[in-house]
């Protein structure tokens, strides 16, 4: 009897979940997907002269309570204020603390090629490390397919990191085509390849490769076969979207019937999601059938909706059950 009782599952805690401004709309995404999830609120002030004037709302009652903070650092000016908000939560005698980054956007910046170069992900991994200890124990910090995996070993010991994936989301999606029996998955690079296929491989794949002929990055197709099939392009994050554009080509050259692409990290900055948007709400040869994205990236979750072919897969219930570990 005592060995059936270890093997019982605890039940689930409660847990109060703060966030920041552009981050309500998946906070209450993931409130709804639990009873033991509760939204709590922040104001978020400035003084005249510009810095943050924070307060956080009913602060003696969070003592003892597990208590989570939903960031999204979309730009270097929102990151100071909401870096005072998560050094501030743990010191409140709370039980536990977990701090939900699903992008974290300096992790396409850890390469150091020459002297002088500044390798910024190290460097916010080394501000996040030094959250302080909460009454139970180090910091979990939730990131969703970090750029690069090795970045794992740049936090310390004072926090947990947790990476998690959206790749679940897209695969169910994909069952849920007309055509599912006929996806073929293909990945820009090599990295991509080693990042994903382990996770998607019941599909069949294709993986390209970017060469340099002169100044140009040219891709080209590298292994696998597109002919006749839906091809989905996967990879971590999007940026400008130029390399998705030249897989698209060199696939439809190749035979593929139709293209789409998923990326959990839809940064687009300077709107560069407007590439990919279908004109006069018509398909042509050229466009991508669906874009998948996930939430992690609010603002421009805010700007692409409704807009074809883009559709968001939301991280919500995975955050939701992060949150119980």
């Amino acid at each position: 009897m005592a060995a059936v009782k270890m093997m019982e599952k605890p039940n689930k805690k409660q847990v109060l979940l703060f966030y920041c401004v552009e981050a309500e709309e998946l906070a209450r995404k993931i409130a709804a997907q639990s009873d033991h999830i509760q939204l709590q609120s922040i104001n978020w002030r400035s003084f005249d002269d510009g810095f943050p004037n924070l307060f956080i709302n009913n602060a003696q009652d969070i003592r003892g309570q597990h208590v989570s903070f939903l960031a999204s650092f979309s730009s270097p000016s929102v990151i100071f204020e909401q870096l005072s908000v998560i050094f501030a939560l743990p010191r409140l005698f709370v039980a536990s603390f977990t701090l939900v980054l699903p992008f974290f956007p300096t992790g396409s910046f850890e390469r150091m090629e020459e002297e002088g170069d500044v390798a910024t992900a190290f460097t916010m991994a080394r501000i996040l490390s030094n959250i302080p200890i909460s009454r139970g124990g180090p910091t979990s910090l939730v990131i969703y397919d970090i750029h690069a995996l090795q970045e794992r070993f740049y936090f310390s010991d004072n926090v947990l990191p947790y990476f998690d994936t959206g790749i679940p989301l897209l695969k169910q999606r994909l069952h849920q085509l007309p055509d599912a029996n006929n996806v073929v998955i293909a990945f820009p690079d090599d990295g991509a390849w080693k990042r994903f296929h382990k996770q998607l491989d019941h599909f069949p794949m294709v993986v390209c490769a970017k060469v340099r002929e002169g100044d140009k990055r040219i891709v080209r197709l590298k292994e696998g076969n597109p002919n006749g099939c839906h091809v989905v392009i996967v990879d971590d994050l999007v940026q400008s979207g130029g390399t998705l554009i030249e897989c698209q080509k060199v696939l439809a050259a190749h035979g593929a019937t139709k293209v789409s692409a998923y990326v959990t990290h839809a940064v687009f900055p300077k709107n560069s999601w407007e590439k990919f948007t279908h004109k006069n709400g018509e398909e042509s040869n050229k466009a991508f059938a669906y874009f998948w994205i996930t939430d992690s990236c609010s603002p421009t979750v805010k700007s692409i909706e409704k807009k074809a072919p883009f559709e968001v897969l939301s991280l919500a219930g995975s955050i939701a059950d992060a949150l119980q570990i």
